[in-house]
């Protein structure tokens, strides 16, 4: 989305009065996306493979689940959301192992474990959104 507010003087009159002036140039805002997610697909671990077929396999969850991989710590790492309403996000490590819960639960702040995540986290990459 691409959003510009003209720049142009107003031709007569005050902007500091009641009455705000036309811009004189075209407002150029596009709500629409400018492209479909690119998703990486490289090197997809098995063990993402399987856990995205089996999100598949769910009903679809609102916000929808996604995939984002990370460095963190040095790593690359897996952060996992998990749809709607107080559930736990996941963070895996390259090979499929829980390490964390960086956020969501009931007070959002997950499970204190990798608190630094979202501070730490460097290198985002989109691997998988539900598209349904």
């Amino acid at each position: 989305m691409a959003v510009t507010t003209p720049t142009d003087p107003p031709v007569t009159g005050s902007v500091n009065g009641n009455d705000t002036p036309n811009p004189t140039s075209a407002n150029t805002t596009d709500l629409r996306a400018s492209a479909t997610a690119a998703f990486d697909t490289t090197a997809r671990p098995k063990w993402l493979a399987d856990r995205i077929q089996y999100h598949l396999a769910e009903p679809k969850q609102n916000p929808a689940v996604q995939i984002t991989r990370y460095n963190y710590k040095g790593k690359v790492v897996y952060y996992e959301t998990m749809g709607c309403c107080d559930q736990f996000s996941n963070l895996y490590d390259q090979r499929g192992k829980m390490l964390c819960h960086p956020d969501g639960g009931l007070t959002g702040r997950g499970d204190g474990q990798c608190a630094d995540f979202d501070k730490n986290k460097t290198s985002e990459a989109l691997v998988w959104r539900d598209p349904r």
